[in-house]
């Protein structure tokens, strides 16, 4: 089974009376035990295809499966569904909530299935723990680096065991070191047979921690590389 899979993928967004398209038949798939990279420039199209591919927008054409399950098939509800349970999600801005300690903000997907706090915060600080995170659990995130914060956002990602990692530019607010870093733990990460790990990214620093790397312009995919066979800057 492929993590995901999706063919002749296009999408249009209103404008005014017309419509633009910003996706051109897209099609590729991800695989398990591999982490693949989107790359290409700010406004080619990236987000839009993560963003289809994880259920979060729909695309005017074209068929998706993420772990093993059709998006076209699903109603909206099954939708959230799927990324509550299967899904995990890491952002540039690590989108912590500010009065939850590092374990609390790991730990919101469970709550968010009805696990109780306190249980899903002991969970959440065995995967903290497991990432270089020891002894950090009870901080907020204002007393956390840029870097520490990143790690909490992994955290909750892994948190309920998905089997999709989708990564939207990780490394885009962290230091060149610290950034490496992150990508370790990913990298790590993506080498379960398991699970895959999709990272949008145009920090050409990262691209030799992919398994394989996506291109794209101006909304088509123009390349499929192996890292050292990708040269562009």
């Amino acid at each position: 089974m492929h993590a995901v899979s999706f063919r002749n993928i296009a999408k249009d967004f209103p404008i005014g009376d017309d419509r633009i398209r910003v996706l051109h038949g897209c099609s590729a798939d991800i695989e398990m035990g591999q982490m693949t990279m989107l790359v290409g420039p700010s406004g080619c199209g990236k987000t839009t295809l993560i963003s289809i591919l994880s259920g979060i927008l729909t695309a005017s054409e074209g068929e998706v499966a993420v772990l093993g399950q059709s998006l076209t098939k699903l109603k909206d509800h099954q939708k959230v569904v799927l990324r509550r349970e299967r899904i995990g999600f890491i952002f540039q801005q690590y989108n912590l909530l500010p009065a939850l300690t590092a374990a609390e903000n790991a730990a919101m997907p469970l709550v968010a299935a009805g696990m109780k706090l306190p249980e899903a915060a002991e969970k959440a600080r065995a995967i903290l723990d497991g990432i270089g995170m020891q002894g950090q659990g009870d901080k907020l995130p204002r007393q956390l680096s840029g870097g520490q914060q990143q790690r909490v956002a992994i955290a909750r990602a892994l948190v309920h065991n998905p089997g999709l990692i989708v990564c939207d530019e990780p490394t885009a607010a962290l230091d060149a070191a610290t950034g490496r870093a992150v990508m370790g733990i990913l990298r790590d990460i993506a080498n379960d047979p398991g699970r895959a790990v999709l990272v949008v990214t145009h920090d050409n620093r990262i691209y030799n921690f992919a398994d394989r790397i996506l291109e794209m312009s101006d909304g088509r995919l123009i390349g499929d590389f192996a890292p050292d066979a990708f040269h562009r800057e």
